[in-house]
């Protein structure tokens, strides 16, 4: 390593992308581990790097990438966001109800990207950075579904707000992040073809990979 090399730097990116690679989330000795590393070490690193959300832990202390680690990256793409917001703005067009595209943030989801239609007399709104457990609602499925690189539809009637109806898809690679995308409507709108809809968004999602 150069001496001009910040040797505890270089430590730091390497759990970070170690961390990142890994679906399931990584303890601190299974880091240690895998990058030959002191626990001792690896726990200072950690710290570090939860305390300013680049990873986050779970309830059994395992560690995953955090919603940090996504806003170091978002003023990279922006061709890929505009791209994603116009995946967003038909969808919210199609079916008359706000769209908004979701990512795990420890144990809540986050709402990044919310798009409202254009033409419609009434519709929900929902504001971006909205947060909700991920135990709870067909966001937090979703995302839990993407984690493990599963597609999925999943829907959800009251549970997170009253007389409200949701459908929440499964990205499970959206640039290297698990996301959820989505529409939130009054539950006497829902339609049959929402969720065939949706599905289709991912699918629109996901090939902005290529």
């Amino acid at each position: 390593m150069s001496t001009e090399t910040s040797q505890t730097l270089s430590r730091g990116l390497d759990v970070l992308m170690l961390v990142a690679s890994s679906r399931s989330g990584l303890t601190p000795t299974q880091i240690a581990g895998s990058l030959g590393l002191s626990r001792t070490i690896v726990y200072r690193l950690v710290g570090t790097l939860v305390d300013h959300r680049l990873v986050c832990r779970d309830a059994e202390g395992a560690l995953s990438i955090g919603l940090g680690a996504y806003r170091l990256i978002e003023n990279l793409h922006p061709a890929l966001r505009r791209t994603t917001e116009g995946v967003l703005q038909a969808l919210a067009d199609d079916v008359a109800a706000t769209a908004y595209l979701a990512v795990a943030d420890g144990p809540d989801s986050v709402a990044v990207s919310v798009v409202e239609p254009r033409d419609t007399t009434f519709h929900l709104s929902y504001r971006e950075g909205t947060r909700h457990p991920l135990d709870r609602g067909a966001i937090g499925r979703a995302l839990m579904a993407a984690a493990r690189g599963e597609r999925g539809i999943f829907e959800t009637e009251d549970e997170l707000i009253a007389g409200a109806s949701g459908i929440a898809a499964a990205v499970p690679d959206l640039q290297g992040l698990p996301c959820s995308v989505g529409i939130v409507t009054l539950t006497e709108m829902m339609a049959p073809g929402h969720p065939k809809r949706v599905a289709r968004a991912v699918d629109d999602l996901l090939g902005l990979r290529a």
